[in-house]
């Protein structure tokens, strides 16, 4: 008993000094004006000229991002000697002094981008050489030279990552990474570089990540990081990128030449590991075809490179396209906004695990797919912005895109597609053959002159979730053109008499429809007699560009979230059309861009005490042939509606009568006062006899 007496009372003793303890660190936190959460000081943007000193000494992180502190003295960290990670970003730093860092042996981490070092990279480099265990180093946007860089980075042997990026170097030599064999990812990204010498990275065996994009590098020859797997040389000015050749395996899996200026495909590594490669925006084609060559030996280009004293010919040949890329490892493929008028016979068949594949913005004129060119890998295909006339399946594969969830064919020149091409498509989500001149089956010539297919059928596709057919120049359509499928997302903007009024061809799909956009396709407010009870999903409408007199109505239950009705011939806004559960489920409406009448807009306030119209500042009405903004309405308005809602002929024979009743009377009082003279001169005249 009296031993457990003991132990309650050391118990509350050492709650009591851990209470004590924990509300002094938040004190001095709030002296500070530092957040103190789980180990973690963060000091940023507290208009801080020196580094606090009264944290407490055990903390492991600190980040003092965004105080003007200027300089690091040799003081500054001494209070805090078991900080692992330190962020100093956009401080200002001039200087950091050479014994900044001489209590910082557990130093892991050291950011400080966004500083000025450059002013006294030699100090700064001396108070850098102290910490023999840092290992994540990032000095960008510290306007560094590769001598600076290069300095600053001597015997710091234990460094895993180093960021050089948005600084000036300008070429990288076998000295500026020299003893650096544990890097794994350097970032040298939005410099100046314009060359790279021979050897420049043979000595970081461990290098896995290396981004060099924003840059001026004109080429890449000769490439031979082994073990690199990932690299960016995106918005360079690169025109050849050439691997180097032998039996080596290289661990490449990301390649990213994007926004280059290459002129071929570029030539890989016989032996890789490559999953993504992202060629977009560059000058590329394939030109086998298209280059008349008597002899194999006009076939080749020679490369020569200087290295040194030491001069190499390197001889490729550039017309036998893709003959020695290994891409069978390839599931990642970008070549939009390129030149490609073709694709080489060969081409899908290198890369049997591919899943997406970009061809967008490019010459492409005719697409055929062959037996030898399988595609059930295929998840996403994009073939838009090009010049398609024609796809041609071949016999027998109707399910050759089975796996396929999404299939871009917009702005084309398409009349048809294959017979059978999305019904194999088991998987299909989204196809977007928007900007095609195309009809939809049924339609009563399903056959052109030629005896082909002329129609495109969508019928029976239970996948289908999102299709977009805007500016297709459709007619009419059909009660049964969407049958079979459970669209969520439908685009039929842009052509015109597309539903004539009546929208029973929609009946089909109304209890899955979420998103409809009906821009510009003609509507007239009998349209919206139809009743759209059945559409209990639609939760986003788009009725703009169209020539609606009156408000569309809604009946049932509604999920509505968004309507668009600018661009139509409205007049007035709803009285009795907004109705109550309308109001509770719009978040948003669109309402500009329409003649609204001054006089016939009453339940404006109340539509805008509920904040949904999105386009408020741009509504106007017309009042007396001006144009007034609804939101800056005058209270006189209606006073003056008032008078114009008056009958003008009423009007004006109350302001009439009164005087010509006048008029009458004095015309009568004048007849009656010179009556007898009057027939007297008259009788004279005219030697009338009367008897008196």
């Amino acid at each position: 008993m009296e031993l457990l007496s003991l132990w309650l009372c050391l118990g509350f003793h050492f709650l009591t000094v851990e209470w004590r303890i924990t509300s002094g660190i938040v004190t001095a936190a709030s002296q500070g004006g530092c957040k103190l959460v789980n180990g973690v000081a963060d000091c940023q943007g507290q208009n801080l000229a020196s580094v606090p000193t009264n944290l407490p000494p055990y903390f492991q992180k600190l980040i003092l991002d965004a105080n003007p502190l200027r300089t690091l003295w040799n003081h500054s960290l001494q209070h805090y000697p078991l900080l692992g990670i330190l962020s100093l970003h956009n401080c200002q730093l001039e200087l950091i002094a050479s014994g900044a860092f001489q209590e910082q042996a557990h130093l892991l981490s050291l950011a400080l981008p966004d500083n000025s070092l450059s002013e006294n990279y030699k100090e700064t480099a001396a108070a850098l050489h102290r910490l023999q265990g840092l290992q994540r180093l990032d000095l960008s946007g510290n306007s560094l030279t590769e001598d600076m860089a290069a300095l600053m980075l001597q015997k710091l042997s234990s460094l895993e990552s180093v960021s050089l990026a948005k600084n000036v170097i300008m070429r990288l030599d076998d000295s500026i990474f020299e003893g650096l064999g544990h890097l794994r990812e350097l970032d040298l990204q939005r410099n100046y570089i314009f060359e790279i010498e021979g050897g420049a990275f043979d000595g970081l065996t461990e290098l896995r990540h290396l981004n060099l994009a924003y840059n001026n590098l004109p080429c890449i020859v000769d490439f031979g990081l082994r073990h690199l797997q990932l690299l960016n040389v995106s918005y360079n000015t690169l025109e050849w990128f050439l691997a180097s050749g032998g039996d080596s395996v290289f661990e490449l899996e990301t390649l990213d030449l994007s926004h280059n200026q290459l002129l071929f495909f570029p030539l890989l590594p016989q032996f890789n590991k490559l999953r993504t490669l992202l060629l977009r925006d560059n000058n590329m084609g394939f030109y086998r075809d298209l280059y008349n060559t008597s002899s194999p030996q006009e076939m080749v280009a020679q490369f020569l490179l200087v290295d040194g004293n030491v001069t190499n010919i390197t001889t490729v040949n550039l017309w036998e396209e893709l003959a020695s890329s290994d891409l069978s490892d390839l599931h990642f493929l970008d070549m939009s906004q390129n030149q490609f008028q073709y694709l080489p016979e060969d081409f899908l068949k290198k890369m049997p695990y591919l899943s997406h594949l970009n061809l967008n913005q490019n010459c492409l004129v005719t697409l055929q797919i062959q037996e030898h060119q399988p595609l059930e890998t295929l998840i996403e295909l994009d073939l838009s912005q090009n010049q398609l006339s024609e796809l041609h399946l071949a016999p027998g594969l109707p399910s050759c895109l089975r796996n396929l969830q999404s299939f871009n064919l917009s702005s084309n020149q398409l009349l048809s597609v294959p017979t059978g091409l999305f019904a194999g498509a088991s998987n299909i989500t989204t196809i977007d053959m928007s900007h095609n001149q195309i009809s939809l089956c049924p339609r009563s010539s399903g056959l052109d002159q030629g005896g082909l297919p002329s129609c495109v059928d969508f019928r029976n596709v239970p996948s289908l979730k999102r299709l977009s057919l805007e500016g297709c120049g459709l007619q009419e359509l059909q009660d049964c053109t969407f049958q079979g499928t459970s669209i969520t997302h439908l685009d039929l903007s842009g052509n015109w008499g597309v539903l004539n009024g009546s929208i029973t061809p929609l009946q089909k799909i109304a209890s899955t429809l979420q998103v409809l956009s009906l821009r510009n396709v003609g509507l007239r407010s009998s349209f919206m007699e139809s009743d759209f009870s059945g559409f209990e999903n639609l939760r986003n409408l788009d009725l703009s560009g169209n020539s609606l007199t009156s408000f569309p109505r809604f009946k049932g239950k509604l999920v509505l979230q968004t309507l668009d009705l600018r661009r139509n011939s409205l007049t007035a806004l709803p009285q009795g059309a907004m109705s109550e559960q309308l109001m509770r489920s719009l978040r948003t409406v669109y309402l500009s861009q329409n003649p609204y009448d001054c006089c016939g807009v009453e339940g404006w306030e109340t539509l805008q005490h509920l904040h949904t119209i999105a386009d408020l500042a741009m509504v106007t009405c017309n009042l007396s042939s001006k144009v007034i903004h609804l939101a800056h309405l005058p209270s006189s308005v209606p006073q003056d509606c008032k008078w114009e809602r008056v009958d003008i002929g009423l009007l004006y024979l109350v302001l009439i009568l009164p005087s010509c009743l006048t008029l009458l009377v004095a015309c009568t009082l004048i007849f009656l006062t010179f009556r007898k003279p009057l027939l007297q001169v008259i009788k004279n005249r005219c030697h009338w006899s009367s008897i008196y």
